[in-house]
């Protein structure tokens, strides 16, 4: 006699705060560093400081981008990047120092872009240049706010890399042949040939067996 009560239904596991927090940080350590890489490369395109050199024929407006007065920035932001997706391709002490190289370059682009906002070296040669007198300064001299939009980038470049150290531990790797917890995935057993598949027939012909006769 069967009963008309259905069975309980078994409820999958709870996510644990560690495992959520953990997935929150991937996606945030993401954001901030792609976002932090192209906000960095979009600053070292653009204009920096403004000035006049005095020529022969009155003067001449000047412009010095961010890679005329530094191009540590971008090759930072470049650095990050790569070292970003590095992340989730090593593990363990790997993990770690790729991290740590991910935090150092976001502090370098804050401080090469902290540096180069007064900087007029860049517009000094541009007049030197533009004058023919190896000792003409620039004039006028203007600064934008790009600079502090690259360190700005620098910042989530940072915060992406200070999240690799805090969970980095607990991320997923990129290899299909392990789980989350780092062992190896178990392969799949190879299934016996059946000996009435026509394939395994004339592979036994070929090897000079007769596949009628009974073992």
């Amino acid at each position: 006699m069967t009963s008309a009560v259905p069975p309980p239904r078994t409820e999958a596991p709870s996510e644990s705060r560690a495992q959520r927090s953990s997935r929150r940080s991937i996606g945030v350590a993401l954001l901030l560093g792609a976002v932090g890489a192209a906000l960095a490369l979009l600053a070292s395109r653009q204009a920096w400081a403004h000035g006049a050199a005095s020529v022969a024929g009155g003067e001449l407006p000047l412009t010095a981008k961010g890679s005329d007065v530094t191009g540590v920035p971008a090759a930072l932001a470049i650095v990050g990047l790569a070292a970003l997706v590095a992340v989730f391709a090593v593990r363990r002490t790997g993990r770690v120092l790729v991290s740590l190289l991910l935090t150092l370059s976001g502090a370098g682009i804050v401080a090469a872009a902290l540096l180069g906002a007064d900087d007029s070296a860049a517009l000094d040669e541009k007049a030197a240049t533009a004058a023919g007198d190896s000792a003409a300064t620039i004039g006028d001299l203007s600064h934008t706010g790009w600079p502090y939009a690259a360190a700005a980038a620098g910042v989530l470049i940072l915060l992406a890399g200070l999240l690799a150290l805090t969970y980095g531990r607990s991320w997923p790797a990129m290899s299909g042949r392990y789980e989350r917890d780092g062992t190896p995935t178990p392969r799949r057993p190879r299934r016996a040939p059946d000996p009435d598949r026509p394939e395994e027939l004339w592979k036994a012909l070929d090897r000079g067996e007769d596949p009628t006769r009974e073992t």
